[in-house]
């Protein structure tokens, strides 16, 4: 899926099921629905999960939580505007290097 397909998908109801976990909590989060991304991400057992958990945290302002979580992502905590960060994830996880 590229980032066009994305963005259209969210007229949907629900994410398209090709989606990893960590890139359902994606879709849901610019759905604007906060706790179901974070359900998403808690499911996604991976790096990639992690992050974007990281970035859910980090979103909604509880610091020290996505602290551990981008420890468990294996990166550092990230810094500047949260919309950067969310993009950066996107775009990572689209190219399958996230």
């Amino acid at each position: 899926m590229d980032p066009t397909a994305f963005r259209n998908s969210l007229a949907a109801e629900s994410p398209p099921a090709v989606l990893s976990g960590a890139l359902q909590a994606l879709w849901w989060d610019a759905k604007g629905d906060w706790e179901q991304a974070h359900r998403s991400a808690q499911q996604d057992p991976t790096e990639a999960g992690a992050a974007v958990h990281a970035y859910l945290h980090r979103k909604e302002g509880d610091l020290a939580n996505a602290a551990f979580w981008y420890r468990r992502a294996g990166t550092e905590p990230q810094a500047g505007p949260i919309e950067a960060e969310g993009q950066r994830l996107l775009a990572a996880l689209l190219n399958g290097t996230g």
